[in-house]
């Protein structure tokens, strides 16, 4: 099996090192960006995964992570930001903008190696199947994660699709918040209940008219109506 491919973009060079040192004792294959500008230079779409600071440079995190979702090739790509913003705007901020993950620094080697760990897994998990879930012109590949609206292409994030999948292969099923929370995040991962309305709300806007089908049972859940 191949090894999964990360990129860690930090530019603190020590941090770098010392985190892909550990994630190569893992196994993984590991490369390192010192800035936003040159990791964007090194083909992103190649990696599994991609470990990403925040404040940096001319280019912070988020801004890149920005530029990753809006394209089709790299908004599949898992993110987790590892930073020293750890407020809860910056952590909404960072979910909002379609992250796996948020680290607060100072973080143990061994809790970043868990949430890798953890991302990974789910993404795993799902590369083993084979099947499509379709609603009129609404097409999922759940093998090729390609959501697409008359054959062109919606460029969702991991999560937004993950969550569009749930829903859509359940119609008529309503999923509460902590349901999605179980289902789409990890046991491991802390995230906030706010965050399922924040992708639900995002993933509404990019499917336009089929995003009326997606609704809200107050006080239950979401679900997808036909």
């Amino acid at each position: 099996m191949a090894k999964h491919k990360i990129l860690v973009v930090d530019d603190e060079e020590s941090l770098c090192e010392i985190l892909q040192f550990n994630l190569e004792v893992e196994g993984y294959d590991v490369d390192v960006a010192y800035s936003a500008e040159q990791a964007l230079e090194m083909h992103p779409e190649r990696y599994s995964l991609i470990l990403l600071d925040v404040m940096m440079g001319e280019m912070s995190g988020f801004r890149m992570a920005r530029l990753l979702r809006s394209k089709p090739e790299t908004s599949h790509v898992p993110i987790i930001f590892c930073t020293a913003k750890d407020t809860e705007d910056d952590t909404v901020a960072g979910l909002n903008l379609g992250a796996d993950d948020y680290i607060a620094k100072p973080f143990s080697i061994r809790e970043v190696l868990a949430r890798v760990r953890s991302v990974l897994r789910r993404t795993a998990a799902q590369e083993t199947e084979s099947e499509a879930i379709e609603f009129d012109t609404l097409r999922m590949d759940l093998r090729r994660k390609i959501c697409t609206i008359d054959q062109t292409e919606i460029p969702l994030t991991k999560k937004e699709f993950e969550i569009l999948a749930l829903l859509l292969a359940n119609r008529g099923a309503i999923f509460s918040r902590e349901e999605i929370l179980r289902r789409i995040w990890s046991d491991e991962v802390i995230v906030l209940d706010r965050t399922v309305d924040v992708n639900i709300t995002r993933l509404r806007r990019k499917i336009g008219p089929y995003g009326e089908h997606i609704v809200t049972r107050l006080g239950y859940g979401y679900g997808f109506e036909e």
